[in-house]
């Protein structure tokens, strides 16, 4: 049986000399037949192995675990990183379930311990029957066909050389050569979903198909196989209906329409990962949420995922890990020529000059006999009306805004000059009339600068 292991082994060429392997060893069985098929391994294929054990802190004889497995690595001369870690705390902090805080918990000990040793792989000792339980356990869940294609062989730095192996022939091999291991009672515990769906679901199944295991780890297997094409179409198309904006991405709107409904979801998890670093606890429903947002009728919505916000602004969606902050009301007095600050860093420069210089967008001209102080500089209030130039006649500001399109932030940001009535949306409009003439008289002239503009999209 070695000798079949290490042949199926060798042929998946998963490791190459002078590899530097971390592996998990819990003291269970599945780790202590991946520790000692390892050990066996580098003897055919020069390794450089060590162990890892975590104490999860989750019952009163995990401490004897850890000793068991520190005996183990002893006698077998393998170098040993132990720790340990308060996982039920770490449950509660994150109001999660306990399988959630552990796994988290134990993949960033073994990410930890593999950079400061130097190892470029962590082995874990999955196998086949844990392969179907994931399966089950994620489609129980809700999860799409990503998350249905569970576990790779290899999703760098972790790898599972176990992955084709069932469940019974490591056991076996572990009897054969009457190596020890530890049972943890907690794999018998129902209040886990996975125990649940090991001792209950799968035995009803197998009595539909005694080869249940065999046959869900080989769909898995297509699955993942699908997915690696996906993959393949869906990051070219990230890259091109993507852009990076301060603190998230914006994707094209038309462009995410325009998608295959099949590649659009696929998209839109490749961004989600993007910007939160990861997709743990994104499920379908939240993919579904903004493909609503892609295809309502309304312009502007928001959604809040787990670490995430999404919004739609008309042509475009964006995705951030905090929602953007909204402008609080300001206002300011106006009172005469001089250089007035603005919020944000903006600066107000107002002179009055003898002849008119132009306008541009951050820059606007009135006859001065027309326009008189004090002025005032603030932002939206419900109620404002205005007579945009080029325009026909007055309007709800609030219009104004709908018909040009301005996101919900930019609109509560943006400055507006204000006398007898809104004289200049600054950087999108001034008000129709007032103009300064030719041999008019004296100009009032307004300039807006400052590179922080941009945060508003000036």
């Amino acid at each position: 049986m070695q000798d079949d292991l290490l042949s199926d082994l060798e042929k998946l060429s998963l490791f190459h000399p002078g590899d530097r392997v971390l592996v998990a060893v819990s003291g269970g069985a599945d780790s202590v037949v991946l520790l000692h098929l390892l050990l066996e391994l580098s003897r055919r294929v020069p390794l450089v192995l060590q162990a890892a054990h975590l104490d999860h802190g989750m019952r009163p004889e995990s401490a004897q675990d850890a000793a068991f497995v520190g005996r183990l690595c002893q006698k077998w001369g393998v170098a040993l990183a132990s720790g340990s870690e308060d996982v039920p705390a770490l449950a509660r902090q994150a109001g999660g379930g306990l399988e959630d805080a552990a796994r988290q918990a134990r993949r960033r000990f073994l990410c930890e311990t593999a950079e400061r040793s130097g190892c470029g792989w962590i082995a874990l000792g999955q196998h086949r029957d844990d392969q179907a339980e994931t399966f089950l356990h994620r489609l129980l869940r809700g999860s799409g066909t990503g998350g249905l294609a569970a576990m790779r062989q290899q999703s760098p730095p972790f790898v599972r050389p176990l992955l084709h192996f069932e469940r019974s022939r490591l056991r076996a091999y572990l009897r054969q050569r009457e190596i020890p291991f530890v049972e943890d009672p907690s794999n018998a515990d129902p209040r886990f979903t996975r125990n649940r769906i090991r001792h209950d679901l799968l035995p009803r199944l197998r009595e539909f198909n005694p080869r249940i295991e065999e046959q869900l780890a080989d769909l898995c297997a297509s699955l993942a196989l699908e997915e690696d094409f996906w993959r393949r179409q869906e990051e070219p198309a990230l890259a091109a209906l993507a852009m990076e904006v301060d603190g998230g991405l914006a994707l094209d709107h038309g462009g995410l329409l325009e998608l295959h409904p099949a590649l659009r979801p696929r998209v839109l998890r490749g961004a989600i990962a993007r910007v939160r670093g990861g997709l743990t606890g994104i499920s379908r429903r939240h993919i579904e949420a903004l493909d609503g947002l892609l295809l309502g009728d309304a312009p502007q919505a928001e959604a809040h995922l787990p670490g995430l916000w999404a919004g739609r602004r008309y042509d475009r969606l964006l995705l951030r890990r905090q929602p953007p902050a909204i402008e609080e009301d300001f206002s300011l007095q106006i009172s005469g020529p001089g250089v007035y600050l603005l919020p944000q860093g903006r600066v107000m420069t107002v002179s009055i000059e003898t002849d008119a210089r132009g306008e541009g967008p951050l820059a606007v001209e009135f006859a001065a006999d027309r326009v008189g102080f004090p002025l005032v500089v603030r932002n939206f209030r419900p109620g404002d009306r205005f007579r945009p130039a080029g325009g026909r006649g007055e309007k709800k500001l609030k219009d104004f805004y709908i018909d040009a399109k301005l996101e919900r932030e930019r609109r509560a940001a943006l400055p507006l000059v204000v006398g007898r009535e809104v004289l200049w949306v600054v950087g999108i409009r001034r008000c129709d009339g007032m103009r300064p003439e030719p041999g008019g008289g004296k100009v009032l002239r307004m300039v807006v600068t400052q590179q922080n503009l941009t945060r508003i999209g000036l």
